[in-house]
């Protein structure tokens, strides 16, 4: 059965798949006219077809005239799967350093990855750290990675003459330092397409710039409001500050835009710290607003003796109208003497200067509201977090943020599109204040199904006891997905896949926790509960008198995790569900133990089973039960487990402009149920993840205490289960 086609978009070329063939000899007729969105294929001479890259590539691996190419056993073929799966992971955008990192410690007292031989998963990953292009060169060169580098030269020099015609090929074409790694798997990990070209091609993450950047001369910042926690689309932000300033070896500033002290508080700046760096975001210092309070009060004075502002007290409701009709206030002409009279009392706090604010002069009839006199202070006499009662005025966000940012040296202002049309304000404060340009790029806001993103929303939740505070899994606060059990991996590959596209997002959960997943599932160890609400008793009439104790793996496929001991007893617990879809006769499989026949089964007045009797049949077939069932023994040292699932905390899956939210909340968002765990689980520590044999995965958010206190688990969705 011969490759008669080889078909994949020639957008997204899986180097990896082409190389191994390439080595193996195999070439097929190429077919590159695939969509972007679609998997490679193999299409074989008698019509049948495989699909996916990491497919493709094993089966490139077994069936190539290389020896050991998928391994010489079943133990390297199962290591060259776990490079092949983590190869993506390692080198996606931020995490590509990370990934290097980690292969040249583990390259350290080895020639190749797997074994002793040339193996598919030394392709993937020679393929996937070339196609990066002059990222990779960059390290190879610095001798930073130097085992790394020392085992891609072995294999360039080896075997170069055929993967090098490969990669020049297929990357040619593209930008001359692309920004992450093209996916060894790509099926994988795809990466999201982000905007469209004119001709109907499209650009990926990794072809998008920011303009003029110099390489070790930029200088970025994350500046969130302390207001609140970091939720998932601050992680965007983040991550992508992290990942520009990575890519161009240049800085992130932290800065706490701490403007507004009606909002913010300590609490919220100790816990922005916290976040930030569970998303592994390294900056070079930590600065606020606030440190500029004196010189944006200078700077507003001086704008108002240039007549470039002017105080202005009308209410706040008819200024907006004003504002949005085009209709100038009727302050904006008066003498820089009187703006600068109003001005101190606004300083000073007093009634007068509370019904004031400073507006920017600009232009009133400007189609762009945003410059239609923009308000640049405020009165406020609420202390601030930082320093107390000093001030009675505030700087807004909009004048602030372009005068620090230009005063902190920042080159490029990341900033999501929703504030597109502030960017001519931002720019116009920067002319008038005279100081130095900076460049704005936007990304998308990441909005995700079901959720609402505005803190001010999420401090209402918080505030009337629907959540149990800002790190309850139910919030897509970073630690709330962190405790409902997401891997930051997960999150990182999660925002990677969109690049820095400015079209709008609004992303299913289900794809972040499919991510999520693919992490966990290889390394996880297998626990297993029965629940308690109407256990069913299974007697073995010939099972073991006297119990005995087995040593079995966590985790058959990954020995890291473990060994657990598992009693097997006379008597054992079957879930209701599980004991009431046996019939009489019927042969089962007890997982980890082997196949029994029920011979009886006992039912109350009602219908409902209440007790099992049967035999064990060990020489039993597995292949031939249809049921295979999860099980614990009958005896005093399970633990008691409260498992919690989580639904989303409003009903529709995106809000409607001017809908309220509280339309929409979800009255029942979490559901509790008891069962009972096997005793390997009092070694539990917080935040350990697990699964339970057929009921999921789980996270352990309070451990083992006494017997009376249950172990609490939380439910990890998998991508596969409806939340709703």
């Amino acid at each position: 059965m011969d490759i008669k086609t080889f078909a994949f978009a020639a957008a997204t070329p899986p180097l990896s798949v082409i190389a191994a063939a390439k080595l193996a000899g195999i070439s097929p007729s190429v077919d590159t006219s695939l969509s972007p969105d679609s998997s490679p294929t193999f299409l074989f001479s008698n019509g049948l077809k495989l699909h996916g890259a990491s497919v493709l590539l094993r089966y490139v691996g077994r069936v190539a005239n290389i020896p050991n190419f998928y391994g010489q056993d079943a133990f390297e073929a199962t290591q060259i799967d776990e490079w092949l799966e983590y190869v993506p992971v390692f080198l996606s955008g931020p995490t590509f350093e990370n990934g290097c990192k980690y292969m040249d410690q583990f390259l350290e007292k080895r020639t190749l990855f797997v074994g002793h031989s040339l193996s598919i998963a030394d392709v993937a990953i020679w393929s996937s750290l070339a196609g990066t292009g002059k990222r990779w060169e960059s390290l190879r060169k610095s001798k930073k990675y130097p085992n790394l580098a020392r085992w891609f030269n072995s294999i360039t020099e080896e075997y170069g003459s055929a993967i090098n015609e490969v990669t020049t090929k297929y990357t040619g074409k593209k930008s001359a330092d692309p920004s992450v790694a093209m996916p060894a798997v790509a099926d994988q990990v795809k990466t999201v397409n982000g905007d469209l070209s004119a001709k109907g091609g499209s650009k990926s993450s990794a072809d998008i710039d920011l303009p003029d950047a110099e390489v070790g001369k930029v200088c970025l910042r994350f500046a969130p409001e302390p207001s609140g926690y970091l939720h998932i689309g601050h992680s965007k932000a983040a991550l992508l500050n992290k990942y520009f300033a990575e890519r161009y070896q240049g800085k992130v500033i932290l800065r706490f835009d701490d403007t507004n002290p009606a909002k913010e508080s300590n609490e919220f700046v100790d816990n922005v710290l916290k976040d930030v760096d569970t998303l592994g975001v390294n900056y070079e210092r930590v600065t606020y607003t606030s440190d500029y309070f004196p010189e944006l009060l200078k700077t507003a004075e001086n704008l108002i003796r240039q007549g470039k502002a002017y105080v202005d007290d009308t209410p706040r409701e008819q200024m907006q109208k004003e504002r949005m009709d085009g209709i100038e206030s009727k302050n904006r002409d008066n003498t820089v003497e009187d703006n600068l009279k109003l001005w101190k009392e606004m300083i000073a706090g007093s009634e007068r200067g509370l019904q004031c604010c400073v507006r920017g002069k600009l232009d009133m009839q400007d189609p762009n509201k945003s410059l239609r006199d923009p308000v640049y202070y405020r009165c406020n006499p609420m202390p601030h977090h930082r320093i107390g009662s000093k001030y009675k005025v505030y700087p807004t966000y909009d004048f602030a943020c372009p005068y620090v940012d230009a005063i902190e040296g920042i080159t490029h202002a990341l900033r999501s599109s929703e504030y597109h049309d502030r960017n001519a304000q931002y720019y116009r404060i920067q002319e008038d204040l005279g100081v130095r340009k900076v460049i704005i790029y936007e990304f998308s806001r990441l909005n995700m199904v079901y959720t609402v993103l505005s803190k001010r929303k999420l401090l209402w939740f918080v505030q009337n006891g629907r959540v149990d505070g800002w790190d309850d899994p139910r919030f897509p606060t970073v630690q709330g997905i962190v405790r409902r059990g997401l891997k930051i991996e997960a999150l990182i590959q999660f925002i990677v896949e969109q690049g820095a596209s400015k079209n709008l997002n609004l992303m299913e959960w289900d794809k972040l926790w499919t991510i999520n997943k693919k992490i966990i599932d290889p390394v996880c160890p297998r626990h297993t509960a029965v629940i308690a609400d109407r256990r069913v008793l299974l007697t073995l009439t010939d099972g073991p008198e006297k119990p005995f104790v087995r040593i079995i793996p966590k985790h058959k496929k990954y020995a890291a995790a473990g060994d657990k001991a598992t009693t097997f007893t006379k008597k054992i617990w079957l879930d209701h569900v599980d004991a009431a879809s046996i019939s009489a006769g019927e042969e089962v499989t007890l997982m980890d133990w082997g196949n029994a026949i029920v011979k009886e089964i006992q039912k109350d007045q009602d219908g409902n089973v209440t007790g099992l009797i049967g035999v064990l049949h060990l020489e039993g077939s597995v292949k031939t039960t249809k049921l295979k069932l999860t099980w614990l023994p009958f005896i005093d040292e399970l633990v008691n487990l409260t498992l919690v699932d989580f639904d989303y905390l409003i009903t529709k899956k995106k809000l409607e402009e001017g809908e309220d939210f509280m339309d929409v909340i979800n009255p029942c968002t979490k559901k509790e149920t008891l069962a009972y765990g096997d005793s390997n689980m009092r070694n539990l520590q917080r935040g350990d993840i697990l699964q339970l044999e057929r009921k999921g995965y789980f996270r352990c958010d309070a451990p083992f205490i006494r017997a009376s206190k249950p172990i609490v688990l939380f439910a990890i969705p998998d991508g596969r289960q409806q939340t709703k």
